[in-house]
């Protein structure tokens, strides 16, 4: 009779661990969903598929995940989440939220009650007000709310970074994007933790926004006063899941910055529950990978 693997364990006296193709972490990777939204903008901005892609190829180094990808929008087959630890959604959001639509919203807050992870990129963070709004801030601690939050293009200066995980060996730097601000919060802050903060510029406060190009007045009001706003931030749930919301990620052409990526690894990884590296996830990105995997659109 054939011995089991336990058998075979037990009579040789070798316990996970002892060799490198039995070791505890390789069977113990957490599995990663990365979802790509369906093509929406001209050459260059909202690579949804090539930004998921060039980050699974960032993290091939991470031994302890198992990444996922989906691309062109949310997966025909939910199966694909069966023991995720963490997904992301970087995608069109709005009505049109791929988190959001045909019924799918309880779907994915059972996946969080269960503790999964969550990270939503760029248009990710935003839903309606009325489908979605208070699932998001429960899920990720955040998002952005249409005629309440703005969304110019500028290049905030972040300068300093909080004592979190998500944070490790992240530099000074500064890209121009579509960095959406004034998010709608849970009340009080109560689990939330700002990751990237600037000072917009009163010129920036003034508009002219993406859509609708404003400005607002309650926008403005902070002129003058030196007020941070948040652009990134990190959500601890009581179900004991983790969230992550990210408003930078128009402009695919960001990602060739080292800090704006890595901070954006780090964010993947602790979803997870996977433990940063001390200096945050390495990995190099070249011209030939910014060009690589973008939608027909997109190419030249």
């Amino acid at each position: 009779m054939k011995a089991t693997r336990r058998e075979f364990l037990a009579a040789t006296a070798v316990t996970l661990g002892t060799l490198p193709h039995l070791r505890a972490a390789d069977t113990e990777r957490k599995k990663l969903v990365l979802i790509a939204g369906t093509p929406s903008h001209g050459p260059g901005d909202h690579e949804f598929n090539a930004g998921v892609r060039l980050l699974a190829k960032c993290l091939e180094g991470v031994k302890e995940l198992e990444v996922v990808t989906v691309l062109n929008g949310y997966p025909k087959d939910e199966k694909v989440f069966d023991g995720a630890a963490g997904i992301l959604c970087y995608a069109d959001g709005g009505g049109g939220h791929p988190l959001i639509r045909d019924k799918r919203l309880a779907f994915i807050d059972g996946l969080m009650k269960k503790g999964v992870g969550l990270m939503c990129g760029h248009f990710g963070v935003e839903v309606p007000k009325d489908i979605g709004a208070k699932e998001m801030r429960e899920w990720i601690g955040g998002c952005y709310e249409h005629e309440f939050s703005c969304n110019p293009m500028w290049s905030p200066e972040f300068k300093t970074f909080p004592d979190h995980p998500i944070s490790r060996g992240v530099k000074p730097f500064s890209v121009r994007d579509e960095w959406y601000f004034n998010m709608r919060f849970r009340e009080g802050m109560k689990g939330v933790t700002p990751i990237l903060t600037a000072v917009p510029l009163d010129t920036v406060r003034d508009g002219p926004y993406v859509y609708p190009k404003g400005p607002y007045k309650h926008i403005q009001e902070a002129k003058g006063k030196n007020q941070a706003e948040t652009m990134m931030w990190a959500a601890d749930r009581p179900d004991g899941g983790r969230g992550v919301g990210f408003s930078g990620g128009h402009v695919h052409r960001n990602w060739g910055n080292e800090s704006f990526r890595k901070v954006v690894l780090n964010a993947l990884l602790w979803i997870c529950k996977v433990e940063v590296p001390k200096d945050g996830v390495e990995s190099k990105v070249t011209e030939d990978d910014l060009k690589a995997n973008l939608d027909p659109k997109g190419k030249k």
